[in-house]
């Protein structure tokens, strides 16, 4: 592979699409991080969507699952720290581009709600030039960005449709508030169960820690996902906003 000028931080999300078709006549390849543990759609879509734009996607991982580095970091990951991110995801990439493509630009999915974002990730990736092409016009919301998708013959990651704010990690976050784990509880309760016992697992190895926090008595205390369904299942009212970081991977 020659040298490549352009590198985009392709997620499988709709937004790095969109950033890489406003580009696609400069050929950047597309850089895929792989988790382990995406759904299924999303990896379709990856395929699908590079093949739509022509170009080349390539595909790194770890070898481990965010919960594999939980065990060796011996940390579980929340909204404040994030060592799935850091090894599955930043490091991974930086390595790749420093070796395969160390004068590129880097380009990331940020759109015109994310200006906040964009100083951490040039500082991050410098000297690399960092370009967002999603915050020029024309601006898309993301129920325009899924229209679009469709429009163009794909078929958008069935978290979208299902009303996720992202694609990733099968729709769970270690970054996502009580809001999202009780939508992921309600609309996959597959995947929460899944969650839920990595955490006790995670529990049982490292003690009282928790992804989400409790602050209803004015305390801060761990909030175990076991707790949250309970909860949800009992009818107790949950401040749906609480801790909610989104999504934010590579930034």
């Amino acid at each position: 592979m020659t040298e490549p000028q352009t590198v985009v931080m392709y997620s499988g999300g709709l937004a790095s699409f969109a950033a890489a078709h406003r580009i696609r006549d400069e050929k950047p390849v597309l850089l895929f991080t792989d988790t382990l543990i995406e759904e299924n759609t999303l990896y379709a879509f990856l395929d699908a969507s590079a093949a739509f734009l022509g170009l080349e996607l390539v595909r790194i991982a770890d070898g481990r699952t965010p919960w594999e580095v939980f065990r060796d970091v011996r940390m579980l990951g929340n909204t404040r720290a994030d060592p799935c991110s850091r090894i599955l995801k930043r490091e991974l990439a930086r390595k790749w581009v420093d070796e395969n493509a160390p004068d590129a630009d880097i380009i990331f999915g940020l759109d015109w709600t994310e200006p906040h974002r964009l100083p951490a990730v040039e500082r991050n990736w410098a000297p690399h030039r960092v370009r967002a092409p999603m915050m020029d016009k024309p601006y898309r919301l993301k129920h325009e960005l899924v229209a679009w998708v469709e429009s163009l013959g794909l078929t958008p990651p069935a978290a979208y449709r299902e009303g996720f704010p992202h694609a990733n990690c099968g729709g769970g976050c270690i970054k996502a508030g009580v809001g999202e784990w009780t939508r992921l509880y309600r609309l996959r309760p597959d995947t929460f169960a899944r969650w839920e016992q990595e955490e006790e697992e995670l529990r049982e190895l490292l003690g009282d820690v928790a992804i989400l926090r409790d602050r209803t008595d004015g305390t801060t205390d761990p909030l175990p996902l076991s707790a949250l369904r309970q909860r949800i299942e009992m009818g107790q009212p949950l401040d749906l906003w609480a801790d909610g970081a989104g999504c934010g991977c590579m930034v």
